[in-house]
């Protein structure tokens, strides 16, 4: 890997030269097609169950199926990890993509039936579950298809697409569902369109010769479960040996959490409180364009990251991102109105993305591909288990018009102690500017 002293133009390739390598542009559109699947089924649902003039939805219902849809990942993931390090990638790509369409279509079968609860969110669950699976393959492959001195070039470029893609997919949900209609029947057609996303991952996915995408090497016992019952371990020594890699998942973790509040209060606003202003909207269609703004965030990420890596460092840009986000919670999270939100999201995406992209960076440059599969799988882990951690006791302590000064102080405290974490972990060796 190069470091922060290598100039910019011994590391940038381009865009250009990046989407010229038939592997590398193979595994972004699977990698595109799946996340477009991703926004459309995560909005559909969404919409099914939170905009649903059928349903009705309080904090704690929310938070439910927040835990529903995210927290089973956290027991998922060690598993994994270690199918990431053990079996062919692409195979597995192939595989839990098909998997994933057929839970996309259950789960739109449960939304027309007007099934609630476990019967609705247990194939939901599988749906998201597998997202992550698809998604720490993805990253755990990249590496196989650019050298590594491009790695946060291209990195930073998967990564804005894929959740600008993402957006996008869920800009097409919106659409849908004006189209088929908010109730139930109108809320299962749109979530079953997520389908098309999954099917073309897979058929991408299958272009790949065998071996490919990895692992080159297994480093694992011999029986698969005894690797799958030390796939969260061995994720979280490898991780705590790479002291880059500890302080940036404690950075996103700190993130994750300050967001996942933030996300809660946003949802109850919209669509119990806010009315609209102006060309700003509440209600689901005030959801997307905080979508946009967000979308726009990690665009913006996605274009200044590499190069604020190169000037300040990764540690740097890591505490930046932590501080303007708790500036944002503060200045604009506290007024509550529609076009401070809205700026919120933007800068609050912005900072999360950059936090993220330099995580993808410590870990696919810092950690040896034989265990990257379960350090990628025990940060999916965090990510969605503290999420839901912050969204569940948010939902215990906000009133349901969603008016909450405490909460959002509290996620300003929050980012700062990630901050001065970070900092502190990252003394234990050196955060450079790659690698």
């Amino acid at each position: 890997m190069t470091t922060a002293g290598t100039t910019a133009s011994q590391h940038h390739l381009g865009v250009r030269k990046l989407l010229a390598i038939p592997d590398f542009r193979r595994l972004l559109l699977s990698r595109l097609a799946a996340q477009w699947g991703d926004g459309l089924f995560q909005a559909g649902l969404a919409g099914a169950v939170l905009f649903n003039p059928e349903r009705h939805a309080d904090p704690l219902a929310i938070a439910a199926g927040f835990a529903v849809l995210l927290l089973p990942y956290s027991v998922v993931g060690p598993f994994a990890g270690a199918l990431l390090d053990r079996w062919d990638r692409r195979r597995v790509l192939v595989v839990a993509n098909l998997v994933r369409a057929v839970f996309v279509l259950l789960t739109a079968l449960a939304v027309g039936a007007g099934l609630d609860g476990v019967p609705l969110y247990a194939s939901a669950l599988m749906v998201t579950g597998v997202s992550r699976f698809v998604g720490s393959g993805s990253s755990a492959a990249l590496p196989h298809v650019v050298e590594g001195d491009h790695l946060v070039e291209a990195n930073a470029f998967v990564t804005t697409l894929g959740a600008l893609t993402a957006v996008v997919g869920a800009a097409c949900a919106v659409g849908l569902r004006g189209l088929l209609g908010a109730g139930d029947g109108g809320s299962s057609w749109t979530t079953s369109v997520a389908v098309v996303g999954s099917v073309l991952a897979a058929f991408l996915a299958s272009r790949f010769g065998r071996g490919v995408l990895g692992p080159d090497e297994v480093d694992e016992p011999s029986r698969t479960i005894t690797a799958v019952a030390r796939g969260l371990l061995d994720g979280g020594r490898a991780a705590w040996h790479t002291p880059s890699v500890t302080a940036a998942l404690l950075a996103l973790l700190a993130h994750r959490i300050g967001f996942g509040a933030s996300l809660l209060l946003t949802l109850l606003l919209m669509r119990n409180t806010l009315t609209d202003f102006g060309p700003f909207k509440a209600g689901l269609a005030g959801l997307g364009e905080v979508a946009v703004a967000g979308g726009l965030g990690i665009l913006v990420a996605g274009l200044v990251t590499d190069r604020l890596v190169d000037r300040f460092g990764r540690r740097g840009v890591v505490v930046g991102a932590l501080v303007l986000a708790a500036v944002t919670q503060v200045g604009l999270g506290l007024p509550m109105l529609l076009p401070t939100i809205l700026v919120a999201s933007f800068l609050l995406t912005y900072a999360g993305q950059t936090i993220k992209l330099c995580v993808d960076a410590s870990v696919q440059g810092d950690v040896g591909d034989e265990v990257r599969g379960r350090v990628f799988a025990l940060y999916d882990t965090l990510f969605n288990a503290s999420q839901v951690a912050a969204v569940s006791v948010a939902a215990a302590l906000v009133p349901l018009d969603g008016r909450s000064p405490g909460l959002v102080l509290a996620a300003t405290a929050v980012y700062l102690v990630g901050a001065g974490g970070f900092l502190l972990l990252a003394r234990r060796g050196q955060v450079t500017g790659h690698g």
